[in-house]
């Protein structure tokens, strides 16, 4: 690795002044305007391409499979015959009701007519039984047979139950709202087709009107002549019970008589509900007065006379009093004692007045309740007697009513039976037709290159509608702008994604990644600046959880220290998972578990890389024993001693406790965040578990950062990696 200028020794002394990091977050609205929207769909452009064509596969499919449509439609209007208007006033119409004659001309008779003269059962468009079996619909096929274990029967080819669904599917009846004109339409691959079904529902529409109305005049003429003669029976019987109770009874009008009592009986029963307000009202009040413990809170939730507003106006001010003595006096000065005193008089004096007060209400309410008995024996009485005097004009009223009911009906039929006769003698509809179905010459509807824009523009409106709903649901840290609202935490810089190659072809064979190594000496300068000015001696690195390039980011320190001529001791803190061993290669039996069970000396886990790296591995995870308790500070005073920075390699905070003892003991803590991985939430749970008096302020770096859709975002670190990026790309070039 190669490095710019040459580091200063850490150890040189300082000038007493206050060293702030480079990295100063600045909070940012979280503003979402067209520009915001723009870069979102550049960063997830990808993805939106990729939803969009998921979304356009099938529906491609199916607009392939679209065939031309061709509708043709008839108007016309269905009039009464002419001779029924004879003789009726001017208000009657001549026309029928076109809502009954639409569903008349939907009627299942009609379409089983049609479909047989026009031979649908051997069009494939309208007979499911002779088309082919399409793809999408074997695969459901099987979909259901999987739930369903009963096979599905095959569709018979002549069967006109599988037939009519499809010919009401193309057939259209309906008529408009501000006239009676009905219209017929169908819609048909062949054009020829598409006209002819609408004539003909006309031409069959009026040979069954005229059969059902033949049949139906007949069977209502014969059940009219039935009704009439029971109905005339009815109707005398009716009269003459009438008749004979007003000549036995001798009834007369009493309609004055009557008027005076309803009035008088509407007094009393007003005077009643007043009497029932006042004692709900006395109720109320003496239940509060006898439910609440204290008088003071019972008198302030009702009306009370004057007095024990008063009283208790005078209670709460001396309460009031009391309490702006007791912040200035104890509770034993002579002040507070006296007022104490008049306080309980006043209590009592209200308490008394209360239970005069409510004494006065149970002697008012007994007075209500005989109010009330009186009240209720007078309205008895008169509404025995207006009941007594009603009963028999009732009666009578009664009789006289079910005969003139009866012979109203007996008119009705009469009625009804004459005018039967006069439309058996007449055909049951005339039908006037607008304009009869003609061959379409065009198409139905757009063409396929329409619904393909149209499909293609949904699919993308719901292929940026996702992307906006992820996006929007992302909680994972992308900035140090997410991160300001974290107390004590100290940017340490932005390190960017490493490809595969460079990855492994960097570090110790001298092949620079200028973007990769700036970002790590601005690590380094943070560590400094956060550490009043020089490098700490003892370092750990870690993170929130597994996997978010902690290993990298440790290696990548030590080694820039030692190609700064620095000494630097990495250590593989993590107990159960270390891998650093596999990258330094050092071949070592022992390492730090060993030495913290006591099974190894500080020599024989000590490895010397011919970079100047000092490096101990975490040796075997299966020891869990540990001895030496204080083993990893002895770690940190020898390195000390040797002049030597540690750093610590430590497993995930949220994964091990080792890691919190560990940043108890160590200068510094380098908590390394995945860009675009690890979630707010973990990162500020994981920070409150290494918080200590000693590591109050938190360095965090954000690592494997994608340079191209960082500058995307409308972060204040956005255009951090532009310049180098766009140099770091002519350089390849």
């Amino acid at each position: 690795m190669t490095i710019s200028t040459v580091p200063p020794d850490r150890n040189l002394p300082i000038s007493q002044m206050r060293y702030d990091p480079r990295f100063q977050v600045e909070t940012k609205a979280d503003n979402f305007d067209l520009a915001s929207a723009f870069r979102l769909v550049r960063r997830r452009m990808i993805m939106i391409i990729a939803i969009t064509a998921l979304l356009m596969a099938p529906t491609v499919t199916i607009i392939s499979g679209l065939k031309p449509a061709y509708q043709a439609w008839a108007r016309l209007i269905i009039h009464q015959p002419l001779a029924t208007s004879l003789g009726a006033d001017e208000s009657h119409s001549d026309l029928l009701d076109a809502k009954s004659e639409t569903e008349r001309l939907l009627s299942r008779s009609i379409a089983e007519r049609v479909v047989h003269e026009l031979r649908f059962n051997v069009r494939p468009e309208f007979n499911p039984a002779l088309r082919e079996i399409s793809f999408i619909d074997t695969i459901r096929a099987k979909l259901r047979g999987l739930f369903d274990k009963e096979k599905p029967t095959p569709p018979v080819r002549d069967n006109i139950d599988a037939i009519i669904p499809e010919f009401f599917r193309a057939l259209g009846v309906w008529h408009e709202d501000k006239s009676d004109v009905i219209q017929i339409s169908f819609t048909s691959n062949d054009p020829e087709l598409a006209a002819a079904v609408p004539n003909r529902i006309i031409s069959i529409y009026l040979d069954e009107r005229k059969d059902s109305l033949g049949g139906r005049l007949d069977s209502a003429q014969e059940w009219i002549r039935q009704r009439i003669t029971e109905q005339q029976a009815r109707a005398d019987i009716a009269r003459d019970a009438a008749r004979n109770y007003q000549e036995s009874m001798d009834v007369v009008s009493k309609e004055d008589a009557q008027d005076e009592r309803i009035k008088s009986l509407i007094e009393v029963t007003g005077r009643e509900g007043k009497i029932e307000e006042s004692r709900l009202e006395v109720k109320a009040t003496i239940s509060t007065l006898e439910a609440a413990d204290n008088a003071s809170v019972a008198a302030e939730n009702i009306a009370v006379p004057d007095n024990i507003a008063t009283k208790q106006r005078d209670l709460r001010a001396q309460e009031q009093d009391l309490a702006r003595l007791l912040q200035t006096y104890d509770g034993n000065a002579e002040a507070v004692v006296d007022l104490r005193g008049k306080i309980q008089e006043s209590r009592a004096d209200l308490n008394l007045a209360t239970k005069q007060y409510l004494q006065t209400m149970r002697a008012k309410l007994a007075a209500l309740d005989h109010e009330a008995k009186s009240i209720q024996s007078i309205l008895a009485e008169a509404h025995e007697k207006r009941t007594r005097d009603a009963m028999v004009q009732t009666e009578l009223t009664r009789l006289q009513h079910i005969a003139d009911k009866e012979q109203t009906a007996l008119d009705k039929l009469e009625d009804q039976r004459r005018d039967l006769a006069a439309k058996a003698m007449l055909p049951g509809a005339e039908l006037e037709v607008l304009s009869p179905a003609s061959v379409p010459i065009a198409s139905q509807g757009r063409g396929r290159l329409f619904y393909l824009v149209g499909a293609l523009l949904a699919a993308i409106s719901g292929a940026v509608t996702a992307v906006f709903v992820i996006e929007m649901s992302d909680r994972t840290v992308r900035s140090f702008d997410q991160m300001a609202a974290m107390v004590r935490t100290i940017p340490a810089g932005l390190i960017p994604r490493l490809a595969r190659w460079e990855n492994s072809k960097t570090m110790f064979e001298h092949m620079p990644v200028p973007m990769f190594d700036e970002a790590i000496r601005t690590v380094v300068l943070s560590l400094k600046q956060s550490n009043g000015g020089k490098l700490p001696n003892s370092i750990v690195v870690t993170s929130a959880h597994s996997g978010e390039g902690k290993s990298l980011v440790a290696r990548s320190l030590a080694i820039e220290l030692a190609a700064a001529a620095i000494p630097v001791l990495l250590v593989d803190g993590d107990l159960r998972r270390g891998k650093l061993d596999s990258f330094f290669r050092s071949g070592l039996m022992y390492g730090l578990n060993e030495f913290l069970n006591g099974q190894a000396d500080i020599r024989d886990i000590v490895y010397r890389h011919p970079s100047g790296i000092d490096f101990i591995p975490s040796g075997r995870f299966s020891l869990q024993r540990r001895t030496r308790s204080n083993g990893l500070a002895e770690i940190i005073e020898m390195a000390g001693a040797a002049g030597q920075i540690v750093i610590f390699d430590s497993a995930p905070v949220l994964a091990s406790t080792d890691t919190v003892h560990l940043t108890a003991l160590a200068e510094r803590t380098l908590a390394v965040v995945r860009w675009g991985k690890t979630s707010r939430r973990a990162v500020e749970f994981s920070l409150q578990q290494m918080k200590g008096s000693r590591n109050s302020e938190i360095v965090v770096a954000i690592n494997n950062v994608n340079p191209k859709l960082h500058a995307l975002y409308n972060f204040t670190d956005s255009e951090l990696f532009s310049k180098s990026l766009m140099k770091y790309y002519s350089l390849k070039s």
